[in-house]
């Protein structure tokens, strides 16, 4: 299994960080167009968990994923993005995702398929926009967001880990994600405040190149009270993605979305977290510009 996770690792890092730093973003934009594909296709399977009609729904849904991006592109919003798509996803996040973990589980198959299908798939579309937006924005800024999610995460297994239960004996959401702890949690959100603290400070200092999440926010009108409030928020909705993503696994029986990175389960696996916290980091991003 560790082997598999490393190989796996080496061959995202070497298709990925080209990509990432080449001066073309369109190298870039294609590469995230792969994995929000291989997203679609996880979404049409967890959504039929029966396989009774994955070719269909599947490669309908990746169709549908890649041709809502090609318009996008198309349409010029890479480079001016709507500003209502950030505020409209962000708000159907906040709504919907803390709708569905209060209804647990078994809400989730008694809804439409229809409506599962196309709301993961508008989803991934956001979150494609996003990742490619902050792209644009400066390989700084997106970092930034992506170094935010996967400290939370490393900070919260740890602390929970450690401490997970000490304080608080009801679990985070223990019908959903049994080993998430409200302590994990915490631990989570102190990783984000000690990041952010120290990026900042390398930022200003010229080590680190800017300009970052940290740094919009830090600079804007709110200071630093308004990017403390931010980063609990992103903190909790990257929660709130890693959760729903999980609460969809468990209503259709599966432990990983997929098998197509070896070792690390599925695409959604890998980025679940960052599906709410893109999309709403470019809106806190616009409102603090």
């Amino acid at each position: 299994m560790l082997k598999q996770r490393v190989i796996t690792a080496i061959v995202l890092l070497a298709l990925l960080l080209p990509a990432l730093f080449h001066p073309d973003t369109t190298y870039w934009r294609l590469a995230a167009l792969l994995l929000i594909a291989g997203g679609a296709w996880e979404w049409g399977r967890l959504n039929d968990p029966r396989q009774e009609r994955m070719g269909r729904l599947t490669w309908l849904g990746v169709l549908l994923c890649l041709l809502a991006c090609v318009l996008s592109w198309a349409r010029g919003w890479l480079e001016v993005p709507p500003i209502w798509a950030w505020t409209l996803g962000g708000l159907l996040w906040v709504l919907v995702g803390v709708a569905l973990l209060r209804a647990g589980v078994a809400r989730w198959a008694s809804l439409p398929r229809a409506l599962r299908l196309i709301g993961g798939w508008a989803a991934l579309w956001l979150t494609w926009l996003a990742v490619v937006r902050a792209r644009e924005l400066g390989i700084a800024f997106l970092l930034s967001v992506l170094v935010l999610v996967w400290v939370a995460d490393i900070a919260a297994y740890f602390a929970g880990k450690a401490f997970g239960g000490r304080f608080v004996r009801q679990r985070l959401a223990p019908s959903i994600s049994p080993n998430k702890s409200w302590e994990g949690a915490w631990g989570g959100l102190l990783g984000v405040f000690v990041l952010s603290l120290a990026w900042l400070a390398l930022e200003r200092s010229g080590v680190l190149p800017g300009p970052s999440l940290y740094g919009a926010l830090g600079g804007s009108s709110a200071g630093a009270v308004g990017l403390a409030l931010a980063l609990i928020f992103l903190t909790a909705m990257s929660i709130v993605g890693d959760l729903v993503e999980s609460l969809v696994k468990r209503s259709a029986g599966m432990k990983d979305s997929s098998g197509l990175l070896p070792g690390h389960g599925g695409v959604l696996d890998r980025v679940d977290a960052l599906l709410p916290t893109l999309p709403l980091a470019l809106m806190l991003q616009s409102l603090a510009h």
